[in-house]
């Protein structure tokens, strides 16, 4: 049954709880207040570039994209990855340069992919929401979402095969090339070692955003 808010105690700003299937709305708390998003803006990321990308695409990292600022997986400017690559450091290490190196792959340039992302945005009914840069950092005023919105866009992501392996992944080892070792990435996700039925999706952290999360569990095939 409905879950009535004086029932739950969240300590978050704002919460929905969304049954994928339906698309009914379980538990809401500020659903549709406009908020700053930090890295779960990379679930945005990782769908467009699923969807319009090629997970073989060798993608050529630019000085641009290994000098971003924050979380990062230490691209080196020239370095060549597959996309699919790419996208588990996205989704389980929240590498920044990945986001850019993705987004100019994908757009052309960074430019091209937020184009796109809106675009995406759009098309799912995100009514409140405005993408302005691939990896959610506070470079940019406009750039906000709301829980309702990141509900809608993370239920259609985790229908795509590729986006819900990636984001259920708690260790990933990518070839380093010119090195003897690998590069081993665990999830950030620690609810996905916590709880036996969570499935993703995405942490997020700024100063200014505070701390966000999209989670995902199945049971019981909801």
């Amino acid at each position: 049954g409905e879950v009535t808010a004086s029932q739950v105690h969240v300590s978050a700003q704002a919460a929905v709880l969304l049954d994928a299937e339906s698309g009914r709305v379980l538990y809401e708390k500020n659903g549709h207040e406009p908020l700053r998003i930090a890295s779960i803006t990379k679930i945005m990321t990782a769908i467009v570039a699923i969807e319009l990308g090629d997970l073989d695409d060798v993608v050529t990292v630019s000085p641009n994209a290994s000098g971003v600022e924050g979380s990062s997986i230490y691209l080196l400017p020239g370095e060549k990855l597959s996309l699919e690559d790419l996208l588990y450091g996205l989704m389980l290490r929240s590498g920044n340069d990945a986001a850019v190196a993705i987004a100019e792959h994908i757009g052309g340039s960074v430019e091209g992919f937020v184009f796109l992302m809106n675009q995406k945005a759009r098309e799912l009914g995100m009514e409140h929401t405005v993408f302005s840069n691939p990896h959610g950092l506070d470079t940019h005023e406009e750039h906000y979402s709301t829980a309702y919105d990141m509900a809608l866009l993370s239920a259609y992501a985790m229908k795509n095969e590729t986006f819900a392996q990636i984001v259920a992944t708690k260790r990933k080892t990518v070839p380093m090339p010119g090195e003897e070792w690998d590069r081993v990435w665990y999830n950030k996700n620690r609810l996905l070692s916590m709880y036996p039925y969570a499935d993703g999706i995405k942490t997020g952290y700024t100063k200014r955003a505070g701390r966000t999360l999209v989670s995902s569990s199945t049971k019981d095939g909801h």
